[in-house]
């Protein structure tokens, strides 16, 4: 098989989606590390993995790809692994507005808007940002929204879906943040979702950077 190669940092919420469905159809792969956000921004040869300079970025052998969606579709329909797409029309149309949800609500209000802004604008790790009472009921809002359209056990159905894979890197920045392990708190229903799928082996093998440096603190460790 041509290795399968992706490109992205650790630290990404898109790279880590894509990370975890490799590791959940047992895909071998080779993560290169590129870090956007660096001073200067991405290497230069960047640029023919990704017009936009983004990532993640994705080759099959001679096989380029950019944008998350397109590369799990790839991912998917090449390496005959359909169990993360649920098996009903009503299923599938779920998972994919909760992942739309996610991607258009949940990560500029969870990630960005409680994550990045409390923890991430440049501060000291012990001085946390001050955040707006609009921007935490705009994150409140998104977890009532996700909560209200979750299942049981999983988001979507009986079992693990895209929909788990697509929430979890985002759910888990939120839980790093003060406020966000507040508002979580208050939905057990996503906290108690979010302890089981995130020891799934692939969810240890895709830890982000933080999560590890914090994880015997806040998430209990692998």
């Amino acid at each position: 098989m041509d290795r399968v190669t992706l490109y992205g940092a650790a630290y990404s919420v898109y790279v880590r989606i894509a990370r975890l469905v490799l590791e959940e159809t047992a895909v071998p792969y080779e993560l290169v590390e590129v870090d956007v956000f660096a001073k200067g921004g991405p290497p230069p040869d960047h640029a023919r993995r990704h017009p936009f300079g983004k990532i993640p970025a994705f080759e099959h052998g001679n096989f380029r790809l950019f944008e998350t969606d397109a590369i799990i579709t790839y991912v998917l329909d090449t390496f005959g692994d359909r169990a993360l797409v649920p098996p009903t029309p009503q299923d599938r149309a779920r998972a994919v507005q909760l992942m739309r949800i996610m991607d258009n609500y949940a990560y500029p209000r969870l990630v960005w808007g409680v994550f990045v802004e409390e923890v991430e604008r440049g501060r000291p790790a012990d001085i946390p940002g001050t955040l707006t009472a609009d921007a935490i009921e705009s994150a409140r809002h998104t977890l009532s929204v996700i909560d209200g359209l979750a299942g049981s056990q999983f988001l979507v159905g009986d079992r693990l879906t895209l929909a788990d894979l697509w929430a979890l890197p985002m759910l888990t920045y939120l839980r790093l943040a003060p406020t966000g392990r507040t508002l979580l708190a208050g939905f057990p229903k996503l906290g108690s979702w979010l302890d089981v799928i995130g020891k799934r082996p692939s969810a240890v093998a895709t830890r982000f950077p933080l999560e590890l440096k914090s994880a015997g603190e806040i998430l209990g460790g692998a």
